[in-house]
C-alpha cells in the first residue's frame, strides 16, 4: 500500500519537510521556530481559512502522519490554532464555516467535507498552543515520531487551496447616469455601458 502521495506535500506554504515516514507534523502558528528533521512536516499557519486548508491537504496526503502538534503563538484575530482544533473536533457546516471557530473568517472553500472527515479520522491533535520552548517541542516530536502505525488507507489528495477570485456581476439596473454611454449601480459600485441595462 502506498503511504505518501506522489509529489508530497501537494500544496506550497511556509513549511519544511523532514522524515516523511514520521508520525508527527508540527504547526507553529504565528511563531517561526527552527524545525526538527524528525517531524514529517513543520511550518507556520496564521490564517483560519487557507492556512487550515493547507494543513489538512498536506497531512491527509501522507498516511504516515497520525499526530499534529499545534504549538507556538496564536495569530491574533485569525485564531488559526483555535480554528484547527475546532475543525478537527466539530467539522464544518453546510456553508463551509468551521463549527465553533472564533476566527475572523473561518470558512473552508477549497476542500471537500470528505477531506475534513479524513483529517478528523487520520490524526490526533496535540494542543500546545502558546508553547515556544524549542527543547520541549523537540521532546514531543521525539515522543510521537514513531508512535503507532500509519493510517490504514492510501493517501488522499484533495484539491489544492487557491484564493477565490472575486466575481463581478453586471448590475441589474443603473441608478446613476454618468453620461449618455455609461450608468452606475451605486449599490454594487459598478459602471457599465448604458445599453447593457
Amino acid at each position: 500500500m502506498k503511504l505518501i502521495a506522489e509529489n508530497w506535500p501537494p500544496v506550497k506554504g511556509d513549511y519544511v519537510t523532514g522524515k516523511k515516514d514520521s508520525r508527527i507534523a508540527v504547526v507553529t502558528l504565528a511563531s517561526h521556530l527552527d524545525s526538527h528533521p524528525e517531524a514529517a512536516i513543520w511550518g507556520s499557519s496564521k490564517t483560519e481559512n487557507l492556512g487550515v486548508e493547507k494543513i489538512i491537504v498536506n497531512v491527509i496526503s501522507n498516511s504516515n502522519i497520525r499526530y499534529v502538534l499545534v504549538c507556538g503563538t496564536e495569530s491574533r484575530g485569525h485564531l488559526a490554532g483555535h480554528s484547527l482544533l475546532a475543525i478537527h473536533e466539530n467539522g464544518v457546516d453546510e456553508q463551509g464555516r468551521i463549527k465553533g471557530s472564533q476566527g475572523a473568517i473561518p470558512f473552508i472553500e477549497n476542500i471537500s467535507g470528505t477531506a475534513v472527515e479524513r483529517f478528523q479520522q487520520q490524526v490526533r491533535l496535540i494542543n500546545r498552543i502558546g508553547l515556544n520552548d524549542p527543547e520541549e517541542i523537540r521532546k514531543l516530536v521525539r515522543n510521537y515520531m514513531n508512535k503507532g502505525d500509519a493510517y490504514p488507507e492510501e493517501p488522499l489528495v484533495a484539491c489544492a487551496p487557491k484564493k477565490r477570485q472575486p466575481s463581478f456581476a453586471a448590475p441589474a439596473s443603473g441608478d446613476v447616469i454618468i453620461s449618455e454611454e455609461f450608468v452606475m449601480d451605486s449599490n454594487a459600485g459598478v459602471i457599465c455601458p448604458a445599453e447593457n441595462l
